[in-house]
């Protein structure tokens, strides 16, 4: 009787722990779902809602001479660029897959991309975000993306 009792313990207690790793996954593809949903919206407030204070961001690429850049933005200039976005481009980010780590308060995502600009594919490449569990709500404190135009599915199809 000891050992039934024993199992459905370790069993409650998995469901659980499973259970609220569920809630935390979907709390933090929803940040990053809500950040997007701003970004096509041009909507600077919605963006903002999605990241910490202390956020950094940063792109990188290989530029036309092959040199590896890389870029660091800060916050103002990312809500001023989505702010201002002109009403008749139309950004589509269309994100193919998720990679979501969590640990605690911290967790990292890897979420590879197609990118397009008016309906017509721009660029490709993937997105890095860590978030912070900020006492309840996940906030993006790092961004960093790569960009390029080549050995992307989009071409190939």
């Amino acid at each position: 009787m000891q050992k039934i009792i024993t199992l459905f313990v370790v069993f409650v207690l998995s469901t659980v722990v499973n259970a609220q790793e569920n809630l935390e996954r979907k709390a933090i593809k929803n940040t990053i779902e809500t950040f997007f949903d701003g970004l096509h919206k041009g909507d600077s407030t919605l963006v903002a809602s999605t990241l910490n204070s202390s956020i950094t961001i940063q792109t990188t690429f290989t530029n036309k001479e092959g040199a590896k850049i890389l870029v660091t933005e800060n916050k103002a200039k990312l809500l001023t660029s989505i702010a201002t976005k002109k009403p008749e481009h139309t950004y589509l980010e269309k994100l193919l897959s998720w990679d979501i780590k969590v640990d605690g308060n911290l967790a990292s995502v890897w979420t590879p991309y197609e990118f397009y600009l008016n309906g017509k594919f721009s660029h490709c490449g993937a997105n890095s975000f860590q978030l912070f569990n900020n006492n309840g709500k996940w906030e993006i404190i790092y961004l960093v993306d790569m960009r390029r135009k080549n050995n992307c599915e989009a071409i190939s199809k």
